[in-house]
């Protein structure tokens, strides 16, 4: 009996100051599945014979560093991290074939990719500390800065492309679980974003613009985040 108290008493102890200091860095590693909400123009089967369009998610990456500040209470944090990621994005075109004597449909591909600084700004609701192990939801917004968007450049009409904005803001949520180690901490932590406003810019003489009307940012986020 005195040797299970013993152990349970081990587990407790470690990294026992990590909840006692008001700031804490650290850095992240991790992927993303990053998507557009789309919104398409009316008609646009009658217009351009376009049957379907449809956006899907790609695996990217990110890594960041990170600040956390204790608010008054281990169980309330608010957590800074700046964050290099790389995204792709695909929507798909379905139209129509010209030629009627083929029953099967054309599929055309546009990939918008993005490289892009982010800086997700977040509250944390931490639950007690169970020997060395913390769950936490976290709640916030992302502000960021596409360092590939062609917002200020002209179209090219022998290529056109997609074209979006070059700077976003999104909100966050998401939850994760924290595992101490006897001098680090480390987490597991997926969230979900989305974004505020339309990032799209439409080009009425852009074939691939034409038919689309809104894109929002969207995305899952999986990392995996070291603290000392």
């Amino acid at each position: 009996m005195s040797s299970q108290l013993f152990a349970q008493r081990y587990l407790q102890e470690r990294y026992r100051k990590f909840d006692k200091r008001y700031f804490h860095f650290g850095f992240m590693l991790g992927g993303n599945t990053s998507n557009f909400s789309l919104f398409v123009q009316d008609s646009n089967f009658q217009n351009y014979g376009i049957k379907s369009l449809v956006a899907k998610s790609t695996p990217g990456g990110q890594l960041g560093i990170l600040t956390t500040v204790k608010i008054g209470t281990p169980m309330f944090k608010f957590r800074f991290l700046p964050t290099l990621s790389f995204q792709e994005r695909v929507i798909e075109y379905t139209k129509v074939n010209p030629d009627t004597s083929l029953s099967f449909d054309i599929k055309e591909e546009e990939r918008v990719n993005s490289t892009s600084l982010d800086f997700p700004m977040v509250f944390m609701f931490r639950t007690k500390r169970l020997n060395n192990f913390v769950a936490y939801s976290l709640i916030g917004a992302q502000y960021s800065i596409d360092l590939q968007s062609q917002e200020g450049k002209a179209q090219s009409f022998i290529d056109p492309y997609v074209k979006i904005r070059k700077e976003d803001w999104q909100g966050q949520i998401g939850g994760g679980v924290e595992f101490f180690s006897h001098y680090f901490k480390f987490a597991l932590e997926l969230k979900y974003s989305h974004g505020f406003s339309n990032t799209f810019i439409f080009e009425p003489t852009n074939t691939v613009s034409q038919p689309i009307q809104k894109l929002y940012n969207k995305g899952w986020w999986f990392s995996i985040i070291f603290e000392g």
